[in-house]
Parts: structure tokens; C-alpha cells; sequence
């Protein structure tokens, strides 16, 4: 039985104050988690804890954005850290919502000799249509603030200058809204912010949708055994999947 929705918020909550801990388990592989926009690394806490515990050296740190471009945190964030791991080990990646277009922008310009696999959750791949319908108001349009705004479906913003996925990547979208009004922006199957649509990239060797909402779907178990055995065998675990939304 699904545990009642506030049960699952306050666990959340919980979750999020538990400090951040990018300790490294000696041997594994290294795993690089990106959050999404107006978030924090603490968002991304149960899945480092759930990677660590199956033998990756995780490490979930915050990136710069403050007056930056995505194209600049890109450019700006990645060769550092990148540059400061033990070229020898693998580096793998699992990106959430905008933190996915940023990687995939670094991996457009950037050879990463050592790079594993790559997962991308919820990834507004070809823009959001919710984009598209608030920066027309120009009071929501100064809220959404400069980087959502490149996150657009217009043939000239950045996801679309992105070209398919150079390197070995699987995505997870989720199908279920929680907030009525932003899935009415939206349509087609989404999660309340990116359509299952939008999600897809041509390159992509594995595609999964699990039914969560675009919040939900980064503190999900189930996400996290999908994102473990992706980066294990290079596909997802269709067979463990259990019917439970959020």
C-alpha cells in the first residue's frame, strides 16, 4: 500500500535536513549528481546515500549560477571538478531536470576520456512548454529568471542546439502532475513540468517512464534501482517495476 502523500512529504523533509556527505568508498567508480533548478544538493541526498551504499564514490555538490548562463556553468563548472578526480576511474553522471541540459552542454564541447554512463531524469530535452506560456507575462517572465528562460521549446533555445546524446546515456521521465495547473500548460503525458515528449533524445540507449511527478521522481527507490542498474549493465530494469505514483 502507498504510504498517505503527508507521510511522504514529511519523510522528505527529514531528508533534506540531513547534512551533505560526498564521502568517497574506496575503489568504485565516481558518480557526479546534478540537481535542477531552485534546488540544492540536499535534493539529491537519498539518491547519493543509495549510490554510496552500492559502492560509487558519489559526490553532490552544489553549482554556481548565480548571474550565469547555462552555456558559462557549464564551461565554468565542470573542467574544475572533472580535472581534480583520479583520471584512471570512471566518472559516471545522473543529472535531474536543468541540471541535464547543463551536462549535456559540457559534453557537447567537452572529451571526457575516463566517462562512464550518464542518466538523465526528467530532462526538459527539447524545452518546456511551460516555459513558452509564462515568459510571455512579463512579471512571470523576471520570476523565471534568466536560465529557465534558455529551457524554452523555440528551435533557437539551447536544448535544441544540443544534437543527440555523444555518449552512453539513459532516461527516466515521469507521467504523473501533481499540480494541476502546469499540467494543464502541458501536453501529451508529463510530469508536471516536462512532457514525456520533451524527455526523449535521439543517441539515447535506454528510455523508461516511471509514474512520478518531476519532484517525486528524484526521491523514488525505485528510481534509484533503475539508476544503479543502468549504470551497472547500460539498460533499465523493467521488470522491477512497481505500480505506485506520486
Amino acid at each position: 500500500m502507498r504510504p498517505p502523500i503527508l507521510f511522504s512529504v514529511a519523510l522528505a523533509a527529514v531528508l533534506w535536513c540531513l547534512p551533505i556527505d560526498s564521502a568517497r568508498a574506496v575503489g568504485g567508480d565516481y558518480v557526479i549528481l546534478l540537481h535542477g533548478a531552485g534546488r540544492t544538493p540536499l535534493s539529491m541526498r537519498p539518491m547519493e546515500s543509495y549510490l554510496r551504499d552500492h559502492g560509487y564514490r558519489v559526490i553532490n555538490a552544489p553549482f554556481p549560477s548565480a548571474g550565469r548562463s547555462l552555456e558559462q556553468i557549464a564551461d565554468s563548472y565542470f573542467p574544475k571538478l572533472v580535472g581534480s578526480l583520479d583520471p584512471g576511474v570512471k566518472i559516471h553522471f545522473v543529472a535531474h531536470s536543468m541540471g541535464a541540459i547543463i551536462l549535456r552542454q559540457y559534453l557537447a564541447r567537452h572529451a571526457v576520456t575516463n566517462l562512464g554512463r550518464v542518466v538523465l531524469l526528467g530532462p526538459p530535452n527539447h524545452g518546456s512548454e511551460i516555459i513558452d506560456r509564462l515568459r510571455t507575462t512579463p512579471l512571470l517572465r523576471s520570476c523565471l529568471g534568466p536560465r529557465l528562460l534558455e529551457l524554452s521549446t523555440g528551435p533557437d533555445a539551447l536544448p535544441q542546439r544540443l544534437g543527440p546524446a555523444n555518449f552512453d546515456c539513459g532516461i527516466i521521465a515521469g507521467d504523473r502532475s501533481v499540480n494541476p495547473i502546469t499540467g494543464l500548460m502541458l501536453h501529451g503525458a508529463n510530469d508536471g513540468k516536462v512532457t514525456v515528449e520533451s524527455a526523449r533524445l535521439e543517441g539515447a540507449r535506454d528510455f523508461l517512464v516511471l509514474h512520478y511527478s518531476h519532484t517525486w521522481l528524484i526521491w523514488k527507490r525505485q528510481t534509484f534501482h533503475q539508476i544503479a542498474h543502468f549504470l551497472s549493465v547500460g539498460a533499465f530494469d523493467r521488470d522491477s517495476i512497481q505500480a505506485e505514483s506520486i
